[in-house]
């Protein structure tokens, strides 16, 4: 059972990864992200890591991509451009690509297969448990933490700032209509037309009343 769960979560996972790289709509590039972090969390549960498989749904897959979510709905657009904005980018990432998986695949068949008969590593009792991952946290690690946390913040600011921007600059985000004169004329009335000084404009003609004899 425990090998089905492990092929379950390392297939979730790898489909997860695949779909951010692959999928053109940024919002689905994010779903395809938290579906790789809960099958990541699945993992770590089989590696009897509780407080990682935790910190991965809660902190990851929760609040971390809450906050990705809310700046691709609040600055990123769904129509993406029908060209590449780099020349050659589809070439030089298909490369890259095809690289990495070839050393990935080479550290694999060199060294993780050797270890499939083995027991795995020895830990000492306590080791990853929430008690000794809070202590390296609020004190061997206090000030990285802490830096990891202002920059979430900046990142929040910066998508209002950002989104703010573009409102700002879109067409049709001014009230409508146009200044003539220190004020402004609502859209679909014409501007009165200039006249010299001392030229009185003629008086309309009336118009006729209703039920009158024409």
């Amino acid at each position: 059972m425990e090998a089905v769960v492990f092929f379950l979560a390392a297939i979730g996972a790898t489909a997860g990864a695949i779909g951010v790289v692959a999928l053109r709509n940024p919002f689905y590039s994010v779903l395809a992200l938290i579906a790789h972090l809960f099958s990541l969390a699945v993992l770590f549960l089989l590696l009897t890591s509780a407080f990682v498989a935790a910190a991965q749904v809660v902190v990851y897959a929760g609040a971390v991509m809450v906050l990705y979510v809310f700046v691709v709905s609040y600055v990123g657009s769904a129509h993406e451009p029908m060209l590449d904005p780099v020349p050659g980018q589809r070439l030089f990432a298909g490369l890259l690509a095809f690289f990495l998986f070839v050393e990935i695949s080479a550290a694999v068949l060199s060294s993780a297969l050797k270890a499939l008969g083995t027991h795995g590593p020895d830990v000492p009792a306590g080791f990853g448990d929430p008690a000794a991952i809070g202590t390296l946290l609020l004190e061997k690690f206090l000030v990285p933490f802490e830096a990891s946390s202002i920059l979430l913040l900046i990142a929040a600011v910066g998508a209002i700032v950002l989104a703010g921007r573009k409102r700002n600059t879109e067409p049709g985000g001014s009230p409508s209509g146009r200044q003539v004169g220190g004020g402004v004329i609502p859209s679909g009335h014409s501007a009165p037309e200039a006249r010299p000084e001392g030229v009185t404009p003629a008086p309309a003609s009336p118009s006729p009343s209703v039920g009158a004899p024409r």
